[in-house]
């Protein structure tokens, strides 16, 4: 099966987030697929990202994990979705923090600040750190149809889903098909 990086699988609002929203149907055992169990899905996940993610102008064009790094660049992805995840639910934990932190030195410490190319396993320990120390923690939402972690930066705080255009439709379709069906039951 083909997989292609299109710019819905960038809703989280933020690069650490993309990554840890790699995983779909994280919570269901049976369905469960991890887009960088495909090694040259990983390879192309930083050219999507280079294009689509919100904090493309952050770090600049991306590239591939090496493959000697992506063992702690999946621990960082881990590591990233129980901090937040967690953070998000109002069940935050120092030793969730403590994970993240080492999860993201263990990558920076890895790579120079200032490259040509930002390799992509860097920018997201970055901006996992950027996330870790961001002011307003009530932005840190998870999608209640996908249960992707996402950043809302809606003026007012209001944004329900990851993406309108995907989650939002089928939440809204879903109940509009319910309506319809209760109502021409006898």
């Amino acid at each position: 099966m083909t997989f292609t990086w299109t710019p819905h699988r960038f809703s989280g609002g933020a690069l650490a987030f993309d990554v840890a929203n790699s995983v779909v149907l994280r919570f269901d055992a049976e369905r469960r697929i991890d887009r960088y169990a495909d090694p040259v899905a990983l390879d192309g996940f930083a050219t999507a990202a280079t294009r689509f993610c919100a904090d493309k102008d952050l770090f600049g064009p991306l590239q591939p994990v090496a493959p000697e790094n992506r063992p702690a660049f999946l621990n960082l992805r881990e590591a990233t979705d129980r901090h937040f995840r967690a953070e998000a639910l109002g069940h935050s934990s120092s030793g969730h923090l403590a994970d993240l932190l080492d999860a993201a030195s263990t990558l920076i410490r890895r790579h120079p600040i200032k490259a040509a190319r930002t390799p992509l396993d860097a920018a997201a320990a970055r901006s996992a750190l950027m996330l870790a120390t961001f002011a307003e923690p009530q932005r840190l939402k998870i999608c209640p149809n996908c249960q992707w972690l996402f950043l809302d930066r809606s003026r007012n705080r209001s944004r329900t889903w990851c993406d309108m255009t995907v989650c939002g439709n089928r939440v809204k379709a879903s109940r509009h098909y319910q309506r319809q069906k209760k109502e021409l039951t006898p």
